[in-house]
């Protein structure tokens, strides 16, 4: 199989449990393809944790689960060194953040020193206990939830820790006829119990590789460019899309391409992911909020002003 067919089935396996929510499976392969995380923001129980639970299996990784609450500490994340008095030496005991695929769950209920605690984990792939370094097994993915921020009993994600994210999604409510598809499916049985791995951890690590191929125009890096400075001079924002932001939206773009079929980037594929990485990162001025104006609708207006390239064929 091609690297389309192989990502697909991945997707179509994820399916086997989330219902009608194939883009939110697809924007997550697209995080994991360019070395990103994501943050799933939305209500409890409509499937955020059961979405990585399918992806881990579908690939086959070590996965683990990090439960976040207001009294979880730094070292109960990343690990802790505990002194053995046989040998008279400390020995590290990881944390679950020594994992493949990680579960940050409800990731807005705990405090910031320790929510700080994922910034390494999440931009390094690695943590440092008592001055040492280790590295985080590859691959290495992050998939965070959180509550809506007016929930009670949360705590906002400071800009920094946003900007680690790749992507930022909603799930959404299932449609009426979708809804009915998971009552019938989980009736008899646990969906998640009977899923198997569809490409192997080696598999995924070789198409990280590829996606760093696909191909990406000066003109198109350019319009990427354009639109990352257009969040920084618009008047509603505070705090636009960093360098790193820019970076990000053409690792997906790549991913997406590959997840598509294409061996290089379209201006659609921009596009299409323009919302998901800049959303979070966009910081808006109170104006805004009174306004009623969002981070969305900010992108959609830049995107909407922005001049696209002409884009000559390329790899056809």
């Amino acid at each position: 199989m091609d690297a389309k067919d192989r990502l697909n089935a991945v997707i179509d396996n994820i399916e086997k449990v989330i219902i009608g929510k194939r883009n939110i499976a697809e924007l997550s392969i697209v995080a994991m393809l360019s070395h990103g995380h994501v943050l799933l923001e939305d209500v409890p129980g409509v499937g955020k944790t059961m979405l990585v639970r399918a992806l881990a299996k579908s690939v086959g990784a070590d996965f683990k689960r990090i439960q976040f609450t207001p009294d979880l500490l730094p070292s109960d994340v990343i690990g802790v060194s505990i002194y053995n008095p046989k040998d008279m030496e400390f020995h590290f005991r990881p944390g679950p953040i020594m994992g493949n695929i990680v579960l940050a769950d409800e990731i807005n209920r705990t405090s910031p020193k320790t929510q700080s605690s994922l910034l390494e984990a999440m931009e390094e792939a690695s943590v440092t206990i008592d001055g040492v370094t280790m590295t985080i097994p590859k691959p290495f993915f992050v998939m965070a939830t959180q509550n809506p921020i007016e929930y009670e009993g949360t705590y906002p994600l400071p800009e920094a820790q946003l900007d680690r994210f790749l992507l930022k999604v909603k799930m959404g409510y299932p449609s009426s006829k979708e809804e009915v598809e998971v009552l019938s499916r989980s009736q008899l049985s646990v969906p998640i119990d009977e899923l198997e791995a569809v490409i192997s951890l080696e598999e995924l690590l070789q198409l990280q590789e590829e996606a760093k191929k696909i191909k990406v125009e000066d003109s198109i890096k350019s319009y990427i460019v354009d639109l990352s400075r257009q969040t920084r001079i618009d008047p509603y924002v505070y705090l636009g899309v960093s360098p790193r932001g820019s970076i990000a939206l053409m690792k997906a773009s790549q991913a997406y391409a590959m997840l598509k079929g294409r061996n290089y980037v379209t201006p659609d594929d921009v596009q299409y992911l323009a919302k998901s990485v800049f959303g979070h990162r966009i910081m808006l001025r109170s104006e805004a909020r009174y306004d009623g104006i969002t981070a969305e609708e900010i992108t959609d207006r830049i995107l909407a002003k922005t001049r696209v390239p002409v884009q000559r064929l390329v790899g056809q």
